[in-house]
């Protein structure tokens, strides 16, 4: 499987762990945090969630910027890993639930959450632009696409085990308190102590408070109080764990830094062995367009894409049985699924891109990207075809209710994860493979960047989809997402000739 791969990309791979780790746990948790923590509703805590990532990936290009500039690559990147364990550490202090100075806090944990992008854009598109930098080497240039598939599928083994880290140490802080974890609760309790609960919430409320406690509730307001600091400090602590991953990611990376190529000794090699020979202005201005047309159209995707740790996180805890095979399992557990589909499915897409070219008959990376965007479309079908005939009620309703008197099979997700991941597994690896093809040599970082800097953008749209899951049926947000996929899919289809010939 590596033979025919240069001995750098797993060790890059490797040191992407921790990064991937931080980014599921942030996914699983980040939204489940803020409304626990702070007693958010879904459109604040999802608007906080879009900005955050947001902010990962528009950094990406400041990143591009810094690397190109000053053509220190690995150090940038090493710098990137740093920052982000501090952003961690920022984020796993403890402190008092429910917050008594709540906006002073909520700055705070915003400003851990800054920190933690900037890191993140430091390293994320310097060290995919190093990666791409293995392959052009022309030993290698023929795999490319099955490379970045390689370095996709390792960087996700960190990011299977971060929900699960997330969840175990959030449910052990609880059991030490005598407390059970109910995905209900963190909203109820935040209800009671407010004041706003409907007589039919109460109700519910104290029927799930007496069921989480080990002991007997007399005090209700001491319960509330009690659940919701225990609950957030768990959280908390699994930001900690994060910080792990960070610390073994700089390990590998700082063992294996020499190993990386270095642009900037690679561009001084090539202007000695080139003199006078540089890419074609016009040549230049095409591939640059043909990125910023690809950049444009994935915008789409990724506003449906990433609804997995916002709009999808909701739904596994509002309107799923949180039982699966007579177990119980707990919201953010959903969030492990998509890593775990990653690497239990690449080898079997990168076998079928290899029949497909050994028969002549492979897609072109354009044509793979757009064929992706139209099995993410599916995926969202079926969430919408589920939770129509589900008949769920709306959210506001849920919210009077104090919880979701349906609730459907957490198979719907589970299906859902698996299609969406098919579709990543043709867009994600294979979209940044195609830049660092394209991309012309001087503008690699900044490129990639760019990339990223689409996927930012796509992701401060999140938030419209919190918008819409709390005001319209729920079939219809997931309508919504389907539509996206498919301009995103006919657009790259209109484009494809044209895409393809610049990539040549």
């Amino acid at each position: 499987m590596f033979s025919k791969h240069p001995k750098g990309l797993i060790a890059a791979a490797l040191a992407n762990l921790g990064e991937r780790f931080g980014f599921y746990t942030m996914m699983a948790i980040l939204v489940l945090f803020l409304q626990a923590k702070f007693g958010l509703n879904g459109k604040d805590a999802g608007l906080i969630y879009a900005t955050f990532y947001f902010s990962i990936y528009i950094l990406a290009l400041v990143g591009g910027i810094i690397a190109d500039k000053t053509r220190n690559y690995k150090g940038t990147i090493m710098a990137g890993i740093i920052l982000m364990a501090v952003g961690y550490l920022i984020l796993a202090i403890p402190t008092q639930t429910p917050v008594l100075h709540k906006t002073l806090m909520l700055v705070v944990s915003c400003f851990g959450l800054l920190v933690i992008a900037f890191g993140n854009g430091l390293f994320k598109g310097n060290l995919q632009a190093l990666v791409g930098q293995m392959y052009d080497n022309p030993q290698y240039a023929s795999m490319r696409d099955s490379g970045f598939s390689l370095f996709y599928m390792f960087i996700n083994i960190g990011a299977i085990f971060a929900p699960l880290a997330a969840i175990g140490v959030r449910s052990w802080w609880l059991g030490n308190f005598g407390y059970n974890y109910d995905a209900d609760l963190p909203a109820l309790c935040h209800g009671h102590l407010q004041g706003n609960l409907s007589e039919q919430a109460y109700n519910k409320f104290q029927e799930l408070a007496g069921q989480a406690s080990s002991a007997p509730v007399s005090d209700y307001s001491y319960f509330a109080k009690d659940y919701l600091n225990v609950f957030t400090t768990g959280f908390h602590y699994a930001f900690a764990i994060a910080i792990i991953a960070m610390i073994v990611s700089l390990v590998i990376y700082i063992v294996n830094k020499r190993n990386f190529p270095d642009p900037s000794k690679k561009e001084q090699a090539k202007s000695g062995e080139t003199a006078g020979v540089e890419m074609d202005v016009q040549e230049v201005k095409q591939r640059i367009l043909a990125l910023f047309a690809v950049f444009g159209v994935v915008i789409f995707f990724w506003f449906s894409f990433h609804q997995n740790g916002l709009t999808l996180t909701f739904f596994a805890k509002e309107y799923t049985d949180l039982n699966l095979l007579g177990m119980p399992i707990t919201a953010e557990l959903f969030q492990s699924l998509n890593p775990f589909f990653v690497v239990c499915l690449t080898p079997l897409i990168m076998a079928i891109f290899a029949s497909q070219r050994r028969r002549g008959v492979e897609p072109s990376t354009p044509k793979k990207i757009a064929i992706g965007m139209g099995i993410a479309a599916l995926a969202f079908v079926v969430m919408a075809v589920g939770s129509y005939f589900s008949n769920l009620p709306m959210h506001k309703e849920i919210i009077e209710m104090g919880t979701s008197p349906i609730k459907v099979t957490p198979w719907l997700l589970i299906i859902t994860y698996l299609i969406l991941t098919v579709a990543e597994l043709y867009i994600s690896p294979l979209g940044i493979s195609f830049v660092s093809k394209v991309a012309p040599p001087k503008y690699q970082g900044i490129m990639q960047g760019g990339w990223l800097g689409a996927t930012a953008i796509g992701n401060q749209l999140l938030f419209i989809g919190a918008v819409l899951y709390e005001a319209i049926p729920i079939w219809l947000t997931w309508t919504i997402f389907v539509v996206a996929c498919c301009i995103s899919m006919f657009t790259m289809l209109f484009m494809l000739k044209w895409l393809e010939k610049v990539a040549k």
